[in-house]
């Protein structure tokens, strides 16, 4: 039983939810996310009347925790660092940016062989406010044909994991997992944004292993739009948009 005003406030973000595009990916070598858990996602997707043209689900990939990559990585299966796995499946990579890219953006040109510039760091300060606990500086890699004045380009957001921020894996996520390829051939700039590894002595707001706030370290509800990752985030696209 809820109250009308109450009612309001839930309806309006479902109906947000029913004009988006879902990707859900669940190993089922996953030991650290159970797939129950990423069941009860697309439950809930269902029960917002998603579209089903609108979400893809892969659940059948023997994978572990990790993102999966046709370029570099550890077995399929595995869990552990760098948390990127390279799978197969009908007898093909699988190519998760690629499937993840085509399913928001539509049809893309096939990917690029050679890229024509490189990822690039920038100052995240300029962009988040102490209180978020974000790294000084994020990745963003933009293909040459957006570069030029007027051209008009997606922006495309990859957030790390927890322990794949560049301070531990390199530039494993921002140059070498494969997004880089598709958005060069696509006209798409990625952003790469990073959060750092912290530890204090409130185990609610400390993270060792450089993790996204999904549990409130940075104070208050992770996941508003005000927190401040997210505000910070929104701020970094902004600043692309505006780019001549």
């Amino acid at each position: 039983v809820c109250s009308s005003d109450l009612a309001n406030d839930l309806i309006a973000p479902v109906d947000g939810v029913r004009r988006q595009r879902v990707y859900l990916f669940s190993g089922t070598k996953d030991t650290i996310v159970s797939p129950k858990a990423m069941a009860s996602l697309y439950e809930f997707y269902q029960a917002a009347k998603l579209p089903k043209a609108n979400i893809v689900y892969d659940r059948r990939v023997p994978a572990g925790h990790a993102f999966i990559s046709t370029q570099l990585g550890n077995d399929c299966g595995a869990t552990a660092a760098p948390y990127i796995d390279r799978c197969t499946v009908r007898g093909a990579p699988y190519d998760q940016p690629g499937r993840i890219l085509k399913h928001i953006y539509g049809a893309l040109s096939a990917r690029a062989t050679q890229l024509s510039s490189a990822p690039a760091a920038f100052d995240q300060t300029a962009y988040a406010a102490p209180s978020a606990r974000m790294a000084s500086e994020g990745y963003v890699y933009v293909p040459q044909s957006c570069q030029s004045a007027g051209a008009h380009c997606a922006v495309h957001v990859v957030f790390h994991g927890c322990g794949q921020s560049a301070d531990k894996v390199g530039d494993d996520v921002y140059a070498e997992l494969g997004y880089n390829q598709w958005a060069d051939s696509n006209g798409i700039i990625v952003l790469y944004p990073q959060v750092t590894a912290t530890t204090t002595l409130n185990p609610l707001t400390t993270n060792p292993i450089g993790c996204w706030d999904w549990w409130g370290y940075t104070g208050g509800y992770p996941y508003l739009r005000s927190s401040p990752q997210i505000r910070a985030v929104k701020a970094m696209v902004a600043g692309l948009e505006a780019q001549p």
